[in-house]
Formats: structure tokens, sequence, C-alpha cells
């Protein structure tokens, strides 16, 4: 599939060097193709899955003669069906993205690039790969006043759509990510990969119940959980003025009185993360966004390939 890349936030070398990686899904997959990737649905690729007793009608290429020759009996071979994914992207456009990396002495990356214009590359890569081997994409962008909807679908013209879309988010208001996600569990119709790109600014408790559902619905559920260093050390020696970037009031405190019970709060915070993602088995990085993220798509791909049979 020939794609112009036109987005800027695409970035040819990245593409190159994860252009050699596959995105597999953990789960098996239900689509309308062949692909390649595993589904429940029994059919007739190379992976052997089990035996079952032959009935009239089967066809009689599929029986094992071996073993009607152990037990006088006939079986059918069944093999694992391969077929395409469907990866649906939800990317939170809450105003909290908006927050930007501050480089310090013992971090690297760009100084303007905030938590949604990371989130951006992220998407766009992973749809730019998805759509070259053959899988379906979809865009759901998770915020109260910028609330956008694209189902998955297979062809470059739509490939463009998704890319075009996240070109054009913006950061603003309170977040829509639990409502999304929910939407999202019940709209996708069969089983899909679903990745959500946010800063997960929301209670623990909630989060859960999303990834639940999806789970539920036999989705295979990857995070890309985004932070900024400075929210996680908090090293700020003066009294300054913070702003709810959800539209909060500002408050005025001085960093180093309270310091101590925020760095407690955000620890706390994390672990209850950690047990959510625990429970819930899903598939989670935690990321700052000061960090390459083609390095940590390169970790995610890789972390998905499938372990070879022995």
């Amino acid at each position: 599939m020939a794609l112009q890349l036109r987005r800027d936030y695409l970035n040819q070398q990245v593409l190159e060097r994860l252009s050699t990686l596959q995105l597999h899904a953990r789960l098996p997959m239900i689509g309308n193709v062949s692909g390649k990737h595993r589904s429940p649905i029994r059919g007739s690729s190379l992976e052997f899955a089990e035996y079952r007793k032959y009935v009239p009608g089967d066809d009689t290429r599929r029986l094992d003669w071996r073993a009607y020759a152990r037990n006088d009996r006939y079986y059918i071979k069944e093999f694992e069906a391969d077929t395409n994914l469907r990866m649906c992207l939800v990317v939170d456009t809450s105003g909290s993205m908006g927050f930007a990396h501050t480089p310090s002495a013992t971090t690297e990356g760009d100084p303007d690039m905030s938590k949604l214009d990371y989130a951006r590359r992220i998407a766009g890569t992973l749809a730019y790969i998805a759509a070259l081997q053959g899988d379906a994409v979809g865009l759901y962008c998770a915020g109260r006043t910028f609330h956008k909807e694209i189902p998955p679908k297979r062809s470059a013209t739509h490939l463009g759509a998704v890319l075009d879309e996240l070109g054009a988010m913006e950061a603003s208001g309170e977040t829509g990510l639990a409502e999304v996600l929910h939407e999202t569990a019940e709209r996708v119709p069969q089983r899909a990969l679903i990745i959500v790109i946010s800063d997960l600014f929301i209670e623990p408790g909630i989060v859960r119940n999303c990834f639940e559902h999806l789970r539920f619905r036999k989705h295979d559920v990857a995070v890309f959980h985004l932070m900024e260093q400075s929210e996680l050390d908090f090293e700020f020696d003066r009294p300054i003025r913070f702003v709810d970037m959800e539209g909060g009031e500002p408050i005025l405190a001085d960093p180093t009185v309270i310091g101590t019970q925020y760095r407690r709060a955000m620890g706390m915070y994390l672990e209850s993360m950690d047990e959510v993602i625990r429970d819930t088995e899903v598939d989670y990085y935690r990321v700052c966004i000061h960090e390459n993220y083609g390095d940590i798509l390169a970790r995610f791909l890789l972390g998905r390939t499938p372990k070879k049979r022995k």
C-alpha cells in the first residue's frame, strides 16, 4: 500500500525503523479478510489447533489417516484461522493533554512537545503500521469539547482521514475518556485492539471499570500512560500559580510546603494504577514525554511478537 506522508507529526526515519516490525494482537481476533492474526474461529491455516471427530459433510482432505490407523476412527485436523485486526485508537483530548515538556539537566526532548503532540506521534505511527499490514484502523477522540468517532476500516483513503483528524485534535476542557471507553467497548461489534493514549487524570476506580468493560467484550487493550517528568518530581523552588488546564480555579501555592504531600499523593495514585493494571491484565506503558517515542513503540511492538512454539 503506497501512502503519502503529508503530516508533519509522522517521522519518516521512525517509520522506516519500525517497518521491519509487525503489530500483533495478544488475543484471538475476528476479522473480515485473511490476515496475520489468530482467530477464535477454526480454519485451515498452518498452525494446528486440535482434533475433532469426523461428521458427514466434512472435507475429507483434512482427515488424519495416522489417527485412523491408531484408533480405527476418523478424525479431522483443525487449525487456527488467521484474520485481520481492527485497531481502535482512543486519544485523550482533555485540557491536561496540552501540558508541555519542560527540559531539565537530566532530561532530553523537544521543549515544545505537549502530551497531545506525543500522543499524536504514537497514534499516527501505529495507524500507519497497522494500515500497511492490511489491518483496519479507527480513531476515537476522548474529550468533552472535542469528540470525534471514526469507525475502523481498511483503505489508504480511510487512513488519510484518520491522520487528518489526528492533526486537527486540540486539547481543551474536561476529559471524556471514561465515557468514550465505555462507548468503544459497546460500539466496536467484534474483538479489536483498543489502544488508549492518555495522561489518565481520572480516578483509578473509574479506569478499572473501563478496562474491565473492554476486557469483558473480548477486546485486547493497550495503554500508553503519558506523563511529564515535573509531574513526578515536583521540584519547584518558589511559589507558583498552578493552573487547572481542564477548567478549575487556579491555585497559588508554595511547593516547599506542599511538595511532600504532593509526592505522597502521586505515589498512592501510581500504586493504585499499578494494581488496576495487574488485575485487568492490560498491556500498559508508563511514558514520560521526553522519551524517544520510536524507542517506546519498538518495545511495544517487540513485546507483542508471538513466541515461536517449540
